[in-house]
């Protein structure tokens, strides 16, 4: 499957975040081709800010095989502070997400916590899908309005 293939999985997972009345961010984890964890934001269903898609399938993917080496994760929202500093400490070695977060994005956009400013760097790639994950926040955001 191709970067492209995956992320249609996780605008798949965006979807349902948005009919669970959840911020629409999905994510997933890739080790050696497979899926190994997907979910969306449950930070509202959960009740604790720190449920984004990204911890969800990070936590996950550690639980199911202790170490995230050859690992992608895809997520369709550049990742946040929180989200990108879990990843370094995880060691998580590459990450491609959809839409760039100029306003909070800590993988390249607003200031990038994956290349180089602690201990170990992430191969990261922006802007898949970026249209179609940008329009899903969007509209969610219009509706809430």
């Amino acid at each position: 499957m191709t970067h492209e293939d995956y992320m249609r999985i996780a605008l798949e997972q965006a979807h349902i975040a948005v009919l669970e009345n959840e911020v629409p961010v999905g994510a997933l984890i890739v080790h050696q081709g497979e899926i190994i964890a997907c979910s969306h934001n449950r930070c509202r269903q959960l009740a604790d800010e720190s449920q984004h898609a990204e911890m969800l399938v990070l936590k996950q993917a550690k639980s199911r095989l202790g170490s995230l080496d050859d690992c992608t994760l895809y997520v369709t929202m550049e990742p946040c502070a929180m989200c990108a500093g879990a990843m370094v400490h995880y060691k998580l070695p590459k990450l491609v997400f959809g839409a760039y977060d100029v306003r909070c994005g800590c993988c390249g956009s607003r200031i990038d916590l994956t290349d180089h400013w602690f201990y170990h760097s992430i191969e990261t790639l922006g802007g898949i899908y970026e249209s179609e994950c940008v329009e899903i926040l969007s509209e969610f955001f219009k509706q809430k309005r």
